[in-house]
C-alpha cells in the first residue's frame, strides 16, 4: 500500500460517490504513482535474480527498459499513458507475483512490446526484432500485429511510417502511420497483419477484445473468460454503450462525464446464461469487464456499479481504509443483503460503496421530471430499486462502524457514505 496523509474534504468527498475533479485527479495520480513503483519493483527482481532469468527474456527485457527510458524522454505523456492503461497494470501484478520459469520469462518479454508500443507512438526510430510467440505482437492500447509463424518480427519505424512483419520479409505484414497534425500518438493501421483496438463511440474508451492481459489467469474470475476479436460485434457493444451514455446524460451528466473519462476499456466476456455480469480487477482501474448488456439502463448501471469498484481499490490503496488481518487468524466475515456467501470486512465495504453510488443514481433517475429524457419505465423502476437497496447498504454500513479492521481514515470514510445515503433517503419522491 501507499499510505499519503489524506485530505478530510477531499475523503469525504469521494465517499459520497459523486464525481468531482479533485477526487479524480488524486486517484489518477495515485494510480500513476503506483505503477512506477511496481514497474521499479520488477525492474529490482529481475536485477536480484538475473541468473535465474533465461538469456533471450534478460535481453528483452533490458532492451525495453532502455527503450522506454529513450521515448520518456522525447514524450513523458505518452509514456504515461501506456503505464496507466489498464492492462499494464494486470500485466505488472502477474510478473511480479509468477515464479522464476518460462513463465515469468514470456511475462518480461512484454516490456519491450510495451516499450515499442510508447516509442511508436512518441515518433521515434525504431529498428529492432522482436520475438512472437504464436507470431503474434501485442501492441497495447492500439491492437495487434499478427504475423503468422512463429518466428521473429521486425518493426522498422522511420518518419511517419512503421512497418511490421516477419523478420525474413515473409508473413502478413502491418503498416501503421503515425499522425502529426492529430492528437499526440495517434496513429492507423493497415494491412493483413493488423488488428486494432476498436473505440467506443463519442470518447476514447476502447473496447479492448485483443490484448492477452486484460484477463490474465489468476486475477479472481476462474469461472470467466474474456471474448475473443471473432465472437466480439462492435456494432452491438457500440449500440449498448451509445443508449447507455444517453441514458446517463438524461439521468446524471456529471456521472456520465465520470464513465467516458474514468473508464478507458471495457473488456467483453463471454456470456454464461441469459444474466449480464460486470467485474473489475484490483490491478486494472479504468476497465471494466463485462457480458453484453441487456438494454441500456443494465450497462449503464454496470458501469457505475463497477467503476466504483475500481475507485475504491485504488483509493485504498493509497489510503488504507481498513487493516490487513493477521494470517495467523481467521479473519470475520458478515451477511449481507446482496449476496449469499459471508463476506470479509473488504469485500463489505466495497459492496456498499458501488450500491451507494447506484443508489445515488437511481435516486436521481426517479427524481427526474417527463421532460428531462429519463424513459418513465426506468424512473418507476429506479424507486423501485432504491427502496430494495437501501436498506440493505444501511445494514452493511452499520456493520462496517461496528467493525474495528477499520482505519481511523475508514471509520471516517463510511461515516461519509452513511451521511450521504441518509441525504439520499430524505429527498425520496415518486416519479411524475
Amino acid at each position: 500500500m501507499i499510505a499519503v496523509p489524506p485530505d478530510p474534504a477531499l475523503l469525504a468527498g469521494l465517499a459520497t460517490t459523486r464525481p468531482g475533479p479533485a477526487g479524480a485527479a488524486f486517484l489518477r495520480t495515485g494510480m500513476h504513482a503506483r505503477r512506477l513503483l511496481l514497474l521499479r519493483t520488477l525492474l529490482v527482481r529481475v536485477r536480484r535474480h538475473r541468473e535465474a532469468v533465461a538469456p533471450a527474456a534478460l535481453r528483452s527485457f533490458e532492451a525495453g527498459w532502455l527503450l522506454f527510458e529513450r521515448a520518456e524522454r522525447a514524450r513523458p505523456d505518452v509514456v504515461r499513458a501506456a503505464l496507466d492503461y489498464p492492462t499494464t497494470g494486470a500485466w505488472l501484478a502477474t510478473a511480479l507475483t509468477e515464479p522464476p520459469g518460462d513463465g515469468l520469462d514470456g511475462h518480461l518479454a512484454h516490456l519491450e512490446l510495451l516499450a515499442v508500443t510508447a516509442a511508436l507512438r512518441a515518433g521515434l526510430p525504431v529498428d529492432l526484432v522482436v520475438e512472437a510467440p504464436g507470431g503474434v505482437i501485442p501492441l497495447p492500447g492500439l491492437g495487434r500485429v499478427e504475423a503468422g509463424g512463429a518466428g521473429p518480427v521486425r518493426i522498422d519505424a522511420r518518419a511517419r511510417s512503421v512497418r511490421i512483419g516477419g523478420g525474413d520479409g515473409t508473413g502478413s505484414r502491418a503498416v501503421l502511420r503515425r499522425h502529426a497534425r492529430v492528437a499526440a500518438g495517434t496513429l492507423t493501421g493497415s494491412g493483413p497483419g493488423w488488428r486494432g483496438l476498436r473505440a467506443l463511440p463519442g470518447g476514447a474508451t476502447r473496447l479492448e477484445d485483443l490484448d492477452p492481459y486484460r484477463l490474465p489467469p489468476g486475477m479472481g474470475m476462474p469461472a470467466r473468460a474474456a471474448a475473443d476479436r471473432a465472437d466480439t460485434d462492435h456494432a452491438d457493444w457500440a449500440g449498448s454503450w451509445i443508449a447507455a451514455r444517453g441514458l446517463l446524460r438524461a439521468t446524471d451528466r456529471a456521472r456520465a462525464f465520470e464513465v467516458g473519462r474514468s473508464v478507458d476499456a471495457v473488456v467483453p466476456l463471454v456470456p454464461l446464461g441469459t444474466r449480464s455480469i460486470g467485474a473489475t480487477l484490483s490491478a486494472a482501474p479504468g476497465a471494466i469487464l463485462m457480458t453484453p448488456a441487456v438494454g441500456a439502463p443494465d450497462m449503464a448501471e454496470t458501469l457505475v456499479h463497477e467503476l466504483h469498484h475500481s475507485k475504491l481499490a485504488t483509493l485504498h490503496e493509497l489510503v488504507p481504509l481498513h487493516r490487513p488481518h493477521p494470517p495467523d487468524r481467521t479473519a470475520p466475515t458478515y451477511r449481507v443483503g446482496w449476496r449469499r456467501d459471508l463476506r470479509p470486512v473488504g469485500s463489505v465495504l466495497q459492496g456498499a460503496y458501488a450500491h451507494l453510488a447506484l443508489a445515488d443514481l437511481w435516486q436521481r433517475a426517479a427524481r427526474a421530471g417527463r421532460a428531462s429524457g429519463v424513459p418513465g419505465q426506468w424512473r418507476a423502476q429506479s424507486v423501485r430499486q432504491f427502496d430494495h437497496i437501501h436498506d440493505q447498504v444501511v445494514e452493511a454500513l452499520a456493520i462496517l462502524l461496528e467493525s474495528d479492521e477499520l482505519t481511523n481514515e475508514g471509520r471516517e470514510f463510511v461515516r461519509q457514505m452513511s451521511k450521504h445515503l441518509a441525504s439520499l433517503s430524505s429527498g425520496r419522491r415518486a416519479p411524475e
